[in-house]
């Protein structure tokens, strides 16, 4: 049957299980113990493979699992496994190790004949692996022997000796030892030395083994040439040796010099690097030599000797090491007589200078002392110790530059040096005199001040146990106690200034208190009291502090207040003095930089403050003056301090010194020689310059108030100025001024009683800072200089006499200028970003202290407009400075004025609106910074109106303020939207109307960003509050109006008109007025607010209805207002604007709405608007307030009459009628319509062809124009009358008509009776209906007065009214008709001339056979006017009386006469015939007729016209040649001559001719008449 194979791991499972059952069950059967035993056995011993070891092991642990309980079992399979002479398994003996181990008892009865089989078969073993196991098993074994001995008495066994056991174990030693030791395995050999360690604690107790074993000593020795780790080697050599010295049987003194050798090699020379525990070796060696030192002092100190004569240095270092293990060995102490061989060879060294060497001597010395060895040092080795204290100070304070290994030899001597003495001193009593003097000078003179701590903890000791030596010598002697110190003042400067750096050099602060406590009475006797008393408070400062944990400042305090007090015991002596003297004469001991050196330049000026004599205090701070090295900051900045602390009691000194200085250099403005004093000092002219001007500024910080009052002007301030203008004025002189200023500005504020105290030099000061601000560059930032002067101003602005307004808001605007602009620098610039920040942080500091003298709402206003620039800024880091700026500055406001001083009216709403749209900024922290204004700004408000602020809005406006950070484009208008309806709540009217002046006027001063948020802003708040704003709707619309001309995105210029348009829904009257008040020409801006008015149809026709009412109110009587929107809608507003808007409107509105519910309102009204730009009223005065913002004058197509045609001509083409529009083209209308003296026409015309062709409009055109007909406005009148020409519009205008004639304006009676005379062409009919009334009418108008244009107009209505009627229906009329026609012929003005001739030709087609007589006689009255007036020079007026006298000729009943007429007429011939052939008949028929045609004719040779006057000339000739010889007698010729004669007297050449030609007709006939005076003529 074939048995399935068990995996290793399995079988290692199942054996790890059977040791937790064997432990849990303990007993087991016999039976079932014998097999597992067998098993685990055989496992064991079957070592195949690396498996098999695992197997092996855990079935060894098996068996000893076992054993606990069933051990007779297991030994007994182990002994049976263990044969003598035979090799036994590794795994048996590994076992039987284990069952030692862990069953000690049980196990001794077997150890012997265990460790006897195990001796008989080391030969056997060959396998390294094998020697191994077995000197491990002995390492066990020997263990359990050394416990069953230790507990013996708890054995039951037979018990077995320590000598027996030795006995047996000798042999198995001295194999290992002669043979195994010898192996080239370093395995087995570190084996074999492991398992003889606790063999030779068996082996050593017994006196006769002990020799055996001395005796292979030396094979343990030679080991050390080998690869085996020494450590393991000298622990037995070590355990060998002790046990000699405990048991008083020393090694044999023939192997001391190998023991001796081996051992010192082992310190002496370097370490294999293989070996790993080289220090530990070492110790063990110390050991060694300690037990050889007391079995064979001499002869190891022999040895030493002779180690030492050699020159190597490793070998002196060793053997003085070993030396100093001797000499500091533990109980029982070495002997003396050891010591002493011992300091012996050490001084046979002494004079080695290696560093070592040194070292190694110095730490002997340390030993001897603290092993209480004290005695043996005095004298040379204090020596020792003093020169290499001295030796390495000198050597460290003259090192290399560069780090060497001889310099960190040389520090690590002066470490253990010092080590050295600080045991010495605490140790040793007695101290020499010498000792003490070297330990302070070391103190006073060493460069090397890091080591101090122990020489003063050291000095401290000595002094202690010193005075304590004398105390009682000096009690009896009835003097206080006290040491030797050489220099005290010396000492407590160099104390003193070494103290201000409390925690270097290990904590020398406190050593050196203490130090200064203790020699109290030796240094100042009068300070020792204090000292006793404050010197324990600084060390318990230091105590409660770490480096770590302290403040400089706080130490460097107290030390001074120290140092003062200690003063003040002196006072009244030089010892102050003198220690200022010291405290000089250690300047040069301390570099540059150091905290020792800064604070020795300011306990140098408090000292020298309290001097007495002021000479010497005055040569100690002129030399300070001469050896300071004025380029070197640090330096320059120390003595600056020092003169200002010294005048605190010696101002007048420092001032004398420094004028003495000044003179010594041999400053000038020409030349500036400075002796060069110190050739390592080359002085520059700005660099002293700039340091006096600091010291003097330090000066006047430092002194007595009541002191600087007398000097702060002159000399100090007066100095500094001097300097500062005397020099270059590079960038450090500029950075010394300006400290100077702050440190004299601060003087000043600090003065006592400084209520009439003015700082004279202000104006000065400020002007040169202002000068250096300018100078600076604009946008680069380079040097502090701008950001101290920034602050020097600060400080000037607290003193008096205090800045003026204007003052304070040009410095503000300075230092915006010269800080907003400049670029924030790189992150990786640190020194550029402190820079920036700290320029930052002045102008702040700057802006609030000018704003601090004049916190009212005025004062921050101004402040704001200064930032108004920079904060609309197009470049964001000027934006976000600005805005920061303006936040810092609100808060500084808010917390300083609270509601103390309420804001003006409307100015919240201006600073909001400044900062709002910046909540939109494209730059984050700009945004955020302008929530945080605008926080600041509806907290204030709220404060100071009690507006309804609480707690949940505040809420509110920080989450909107939350979510603008990170926030997308479109997420941040819609945040800053719920912001300003936040903010709306807090708004009163005229807060909105500031708010939104602003918002607009800062349109288009940034980006489109900037302003979408503007007119974001702007229609919250219009949509939250427009209802509210009745009031303020003018300035609102003004505004946007006025800043809509320059917006030019659509997107704005479109939100901005939506805005407008939202007033106009809720304010019609209000805004329409407004928009027509806005100048002409009419821009694009308002075109563009129209033009969305006219999108808006329903919108657009009641803007339409408001504009004609708005035309129309100026013809009717003028109302009352009743309301708000009345007095907008009654508002004056320029009538071309209205003309204006309506024409856009009609162009612009829907096409498809032909307005003709609009026509006849619209035509009537532009027509009254026409009408009245003819008259009087053309020129509105409207026009002269409305316009004077315009510079030039209007474009000439933009005037009442175009602009009023245009809109008339759009009107009529939405009608869609091309028939009327063509009608209107072809009979220019618009023309007759555009010219003054054809617009009646032209409306009489337009009137006709509307009703022609736009039926259905005539009605309303007929009301509207007898309302018109009934206006108090005559233009109105005027217009109404002559469009009443029409037919259909007459019938009812009559009466209305007949009014208007009466009237006493011209045209409106002239429009009247030419309406009256159109009734005959329109309405034949009516005209004999009416005829009474128009006859009484029109001759009314010729009875009147004045002008020509009525009775002109009334002739023509006659005449045209005669056409219609009979001779009949005239009446009564016609004589009174007839008689004023004649007077008219004679009539200056042509056109009444012309209608004179007209209306007496129609009188003479009306006569029938009853006024045929009358009219006759009429003719002949009238005939010689006609006759003159032929030739009237009027062309119309003489065709007028030519066809007249046509009409009238056939009147005198003569066919010749009708016929020459007519022969006139039609050829055109002279005249002269006609009126021949009239003489003629007359003087046959009629003589007398013609005389009196003379007499008539001779009238009118006075007339006013020329032609006239020739013409009766030329008549009275003709009549003359066909007068009778009878009535030729009648005529006065003399007269006739005479009128004749003055007649040559006339410009006129024709008139002067025909008269001349008259005379000679005269003369002619006056020869032919009777010789008989003519008789009068009746």
């Amino acid at each position: 049957m074939l048995v399935p194979q068990i995996s290793t791991q399995r079988k290692v499972n199942i054996y790890n299980i059977l040791q937790e059952i064997i432990q849990q069950e303990g007993e087991l059967e016999e039976q079932c113990v014998q097999r597992l035993v067998a098993i685990a056995s055989k496992e064991m011993r079957e070592i195949l493979e690396m498996e098999g070891y695992l197997r092996a092991e855990v079935a060894s642990d098996t068996l000893v699992a076992l054993s606990r309980n069933h051990f007779s079992m297991v030994m007994y399979e182990m002994q049976h496994r263990l044969r003598p002479l035979d090799l036994a398994d590794e795994f048996v003996v590994i076992t039987l190790a284990k069952l030692a181990n862990g069953n000690v008892f049980e196990f001794m009865p077997y150890m012997g004949i265990t460790l006897a089989t195990i001796f008989t078969m080391l030969r056997l073993v060959n396998e390294a692996k094998m020697r191994q196991v077995i000197c491990s098993a002995m390492e066990t074994f020997c263990e359990t022997v050394q416990f069953y001995l230790k507990h013996l008495e708890d054995s039951v066994y037979p018990v077995m000796t320590e000598e027996q056991f030795a006995v047996k174990l000798f042999p198995m030693y001295r194999y290992f030892v002669t043979v195994w030791l010898r192996s080239h395995n370093p395995e087995v050999k570190l084996g074999v030395i492991k398992s003889l360690k606790p063999m030779l604690n068996l082996l050593l107790p017994n006196d006769d083994l002990r020799e055996q074993v001395y005796d292979y000593v030396p094979l343990l020795l030679a080991e050390y040439q080998g690869s085996l780790e020494a450590l393991f080697i000298t622990q037995v050599l070590r355990q060998i040796l002790e046990v000699s010295v405990a048991t008083r049987t020393p090694v044999p003194q023939m192997q001391l010099h190998t023991i001796f050798t081996e051992l010192h090699i082992q310190v002496c020379v370097r370490a294999p690097a293989q070996q790993q525990y080289v220090g530990q070796n070492v110790g063990e060696i110390e050991h060694c030599f300690i037990a050889l030192a007391r079995s064979y002092p001499k002869e190891l100190m022999k040895f030493f000797l002779s180690q030492m004569e050699t020159s190597k240095e490793a070998i002196r270092v060793g053997t003085l090491t070993l030396i100093r293990a001797v000499v500091g060995a533990d109980e029982p102490r070495m002997n003396v007589r050891t010591i002493c061989l011992a300091i012996r060879v050490v001084k046979s060294s002494i004079s080695d200078t290696r560093p070592k060497v040194r070292m190694a001597i110095l730490r002997i010395m340390s030993q001897l002392a603290v092993s209480g060895f004290q005695d043996r040092i005095k004298g040379w080795g204090l020596k020792f110790v003093s020169m290499q204290l001295t030796l390495s100070t000198y050597k460290l304070t003259n090192r290399r530059d560069s780090l060497h290994q001889r310099d960190l030899e040389e520090k690590m001597v002066h470490k253990v040096t010092m080590d050295t003495v600080k045991i010495i001193t605490s140790a040793v009593s007695g101290m020499t005199h010498e000792f003490w003097v070297r330990l302070l000078c070391y103190v006073m003179e060493t460069d090397n001040v890091e080591v101090l701590t122990p020489i003063c903890i050291s000095l401290t000791n000595l002094a202690e146990r010193q005075l304590h030596a004398e105390g009682a010598e000096a009690k009896a002697a009835g003097r206080s106690r006290h040491v030797d110190v050489p220099a005290p003042q010396k000492l407590l400067a160099r104390l003193l200034v070494l103290m201000s750096s409390p925690y270097e050099g290990e904590g020398r602060g406190v050593a050196m208190l203490n130090l200064l406590r203790t020699l109290s009475h030796s240094i100042a006797p009068s300070m020792a009291d204090m000292w006793e008393l404050e010197i324990p408070l600084l060390v318990k400062y230091l105590e409660e502090h770490t480096k770590f944990t302290w403040n400089q400042k706080t130490w460097e305090d107290k030390l001074i207040q120290f140092l003062r007090h200690s003063l003040k015991k002196t006072r009244g002596s030089n010892w102050s003095l003198r220690l200022g003297k010291e405290l000089n004469n250690q300047i040069e001991s301390f570099d540059s930089p150091s905290l020792e050196k800064s604070f020795l330049y300011r306990a140098l000026g408090f000292t020298l403050a309290t001097g007495l004599e002021a000479n010497k205090v005055e040569l100690l701070l002129l030399e300070l003056l001469y050896k300071t090295d004025y380029g070197k900051d640090f330096d320059r900045e120390g003595v600056i301090l020092c003169f200002g602390l010294c005048a605190r009691g010696q101002v007048k000194t420092v001032l004398n010194v420094l004028h003495d200085f000044e003179e010594r250099i041999q400053e000038s403005e020409q030349s500036w020689q400075i002796g060069a004093w110190r050739k390592d000092h080359p002085w520059r002219r700005e660099t002293v310059k700039s340091a006096l001007m600091v010291m003097y500024s330090c000066v006047a910080l430092h002194c007595h108030w009541q002191m600087l009052r007398t000097h702060v002007d002159a000399p100090i301030t007066a100095k500094i100025i001097h300097h500062y203008t005397s020099s270059s004025q590079d960038i450090g002189l500029k950075m010394a001024f300006m400290k100077s200023v702050v440190q004299v500005t601060k003087a000043v504020e600090n003065l006592g009683d400084t209520e009439d105290f003015q700082f004279a030099q202000k104006t000065t000061l400020t002007a040169i800072l202002v000068a250096i601000i300018k100078a600076e560059p604009p946008d680069s930032l380079a040097s502090p200089v701008r950001t101290m002067a920034l602050d020097a101003l600060w400080h000037l602005s607290k003193v008096k006499p205090f800045y003026s307004t204007e003052e304070n808001s040009e410095l503000m605007d300075i230092g915006i200028h010269s800080v907003i602009p400049l670029l924030p620098p790189g992150e990786d610039n640190e020194s550029i970003v402190a820079l920036y920040e700290n320029a930052l942080r002045a102008l702040e500091q700057l802006m609030g202290g000018l704003m601090c003298r004049q916190l009212d709402p005025r004062g921050l206003q101004e402040m704001v407009q200064l930032l108004e620039k920079w904060i609309l800024s197009e470049k964001e880091w000027e934006r976000e400075k600005a805005v920061n700026l303006h936040l810092r500055l609100m808060q500084a406001y808010v917390q300083s004025i609270g509601v103390c001083i309420p804001l003006k009216l409307g100015q919240f709403g201006t600073l909001v609106g400044l900062i709002a749209p910046s909540t939109c900024d494209t730059h984050e922290r700009t945004r955020m910074a302008s929530a945080d204004v605008l926080a600041c700004l509806l907290d204030l408000h709220a404060s100071q109106t009690c507006s309804s602020w609480d707690a949940s809005t505040e809420l509110e406006l920080a989450r909107c303020k939350d979510s603008l950070r990170g926030a997308t484009v479109q997420t941040v208008f819609s945040v800053s939207s719920r912001i300003a309806e936040v903010a709306c709540k807090q708004f009163n009217c005229d807060d909105v109307v500031s708010l939104i002046q602003k918002l607009c006027e800062n349109i288009g001063a940034m980006g489109l960003q900037h302003d979408r948020a503007s007119v974001t802003w702007i229609g919250a708040f219009l949509q939250m509050r427009v209802k509210e704003l009745e009031d303020k709707v003018a300035e609102i619309l003004g505004t946007i109006l006025a800043h809509l001309p320059v917006v030019d995105p659509p997107e704005v210029r479109q939100r901005l008109v939506e805005g407008v348009l939202l007033l106009a829904h809720h304010h019609r009257e209000t805004v329409l007025t407004s928009l027509l008040r806005q100048p002409l020409p009419m821009q694009s801006h308002l075109k563009e607010v129209w033009q969305a008015v006219a999108e808006n149809v329903p919108f657009a026709r009641w803007m339409l209805h408001g504009l004609m009412g708005r035309l129309q109110s100026r013809f009717t009587p003028r109302a009352t207002a009743t309301s708000k929107a009345d007095v907008w809608r009654l508002a004056a507003v320029d009538p071309l604007m209205i003309l204006c808007t309506i024409q856009l409107l009609i162009e612009r509105m829907d096409k498809d709405d032909t307005l003709r519910d609009l026509f006849p309102d619209l035509v009537y009204t532009l027509l009254m608007q026409l009408g009245s730009s003819q008259g009087p009223e053309a020129v509105s005065p409207v026009l002269k307030t409305w316009r004077l913002i315009h510079t030039g004058t209007l474009p000439e197509d933009i005037n009442p009459q175009r602009v009023t045609i245009k809109s008339m001509q759009l009107l009529f083409r939405r009608l869609s009628s091309e028939r009327l529009v063509r009608a209107l083209e072809e009979q220019g209308v618009w023309a007759l319509l555009g010219s003054s003296s054809t617009f009646l026409q032209g409306a009489g015309l337009l009137a006709r062809l509307c009703i022609q062709n736009a039926e259905g409009s005539w009605q309303r055109l007929l009301e509207l124009v007898l309302r018109g007909m009934a206006s108090e406005v005559l233009s109105c009148r005027i217009s109404s009358t002559a469009i009443c020409v029409e037919e259909k519009l007459l019938k009812p205008a009559v009466l209305l008509l007949e009014q208007g004639v009466d009237q006493r304006d011209e045209v409106l009676r002239v429009l009247s009776l030419r309406a009256l005379g159109n009734m005959a062409l329109g309405a034949p009919r009516k005209v004999r209906q009416y005829r009474k009334l128009l006859l009484e009418t029109c001759l009314c108008a010729l009875r009147g007065v004045g002008g020509t244009s009525v009775p002109c107009a009334g002739m023509e209505a006659l005449a045209k009214i005669l056409a219609e009627l009979r001779e009949g229906d005239v009446g009564s009329f016609f004589d009174a008709i007839s008689e004023q026609c004649r007077s008219f012929f004679d009539n200056e003005s042509e056109l009444l001339r012309v209608q004179a001739f007209h209306l007496f030709g129609a009188l003479a087609k009306v006569v029938r056979i009853s006024k045929k007589h009358f009219f006759k006689e009429e003719v002949r009255k009238a005939w010689v006017p006609l006759l003159l007036h032929c030739q009237d020079p009027c062309p119309d007026a003489a065709q007028a009386c030519l066809e007249t006298m046509c009409q009238c000729v056939h009147f005198w009943g003569c066919k010749a006469l009708e016929d020459s007429l007519v022969r006139r007429d039609g050829r055109g011939a002279d005249e002269t015939v006609f009126q021949m052939t009239l003489c003629s008949v007359l003087t046959q028929k009629k003589p007398a007729v013609l005389y009196g045609f003379l007499l008539e004719t001779m009238t009118y040779i006075k007339s006013n016209l020329s032609r006239i006057r020739m013409a009766s000339c030329s008549l009275a000739g003709v009549i003359m040649k066909q007068m009778s010889e009878h009535y030729l007698k009648k005529l006065d010729f003399a007269a006739l001559r005479n009128s004749l004669q003055e007649l040559q007297l006339d410009s006129d050449p024709g008139v002067r001719r025909a008269a001349l030609d008259t005379l000679q007709i005269l003369d002619t006939c006056s020869q032919h008449r009777l010789p008989t005076p003519p008789e009068g003529v009746s």
